[in-house]
């Protein structure tokens, strides 16, 4: 069974998402206690995208959070390094366009899409702010981006008893539900060493995008950043733009 590494080498990473990909989005679930399902309504929401636009949805992993989309008759495209994911994806949903490609360099063109997304998986990227210029590449002038990611707990206590949750209650619940149990140990891991909230949106707003400002959720547990691209011909201004406008739910 694989499992990664935290240098996060692109080949180590899609291997053991490979080994994960038959019980994985089960095992999210369980370790979220049904979370997903409300972080994944509140990213749609964010990305507020109507029928007749287009979104891509980086690390869509098998697809669980390009359906709403396509339920809404959004064209979206599910991209994924990972072709095992994509392929238990593609079985369950055949009328979603999966397309195996590399996060930090996204085979469209630029100016391609209305708001770019990823869900839980910027941090398994091994160059995370070049993947977050990239999805500005390929986002039309006036587009959005929406990252959901684990972050960290704003309340001390919480966050305490949370991290002793990862590393230990996480893998354990894993050993029980998931095909590469090991693999949440690298899971965990990734989720600890990952930056705060005001660090992810620095690294956004230096990639150009305008307007940064992030949302908690869960306590701080799960943090949902936006950035919009600017409009053609407006000049960029990002002074004190990362981390404005902050709330908790």
């Amino acid at each position: 069974m694989s499992r990664a590494s935290l240098e996060k080498r692109p080949d180590e990473v899609a291997a053991m998402f490979d080994d994960v990909a038959p019980k994985y989005d089960l095992t999210n679930d369980l370790l979220s206690l049904g979370q997903t399902r409300r972080w994944r309504k509140i990213v749609v929401e964010a990305v507020g995208v109507v029928p007749g636009q287009r979104v891509l949805d980086v690390a869509a992993g098998t697809g669980t959070s390009s359906e709403p989309y396509a339920d809404a008759g959004v064209d979206v495209v599910a991209l994924d390094f990972s072709l095992g994911m994509l392929k238990v994806g593609k079985r369950r949903r055949p009328d979603i366009d999966f397309i195996a490609g590399d996060a930090t360099a996204l085979p469209f063109a630029d100016n391609t899409f209305d708001a770019t997304t990823i869900s839980f998986g910027l941090r398994n990227v091994n160059e995370p702010k070049k993947a977050i210029a990239e999805m500005l590449r390929v986002t039309k002038p006036g587009g959005k981006l929406v990252i959901a990611e684990f972050s960290h707990p704003t309340f001390g206590p919480f966050r305490t008893v949370y991290t002793e949750y990862l590393m230990r209650a996480l893998p354990a619940i894993a050993k029980r539900s998931s095909s590469n149990p090991t693999a949440y140990s690298y899971l965990a891991e990734s989720i600890r060493a990952w930056p705060d909230q005001d660090h992810l949106a620095q690294w956004i707003s230096d990639a150009g995008w305008q307007r940064v400002s992030y949302r908690n959720l869960n306590g701080g547990t799960v943090a949902l950043h936006r950035g919009f691209k600017a409009e053609t011909g407006v000049k960029s201004d990002r002074a004190g733009q990362a981390g404005a406008g902050t709330s908790s739910s």
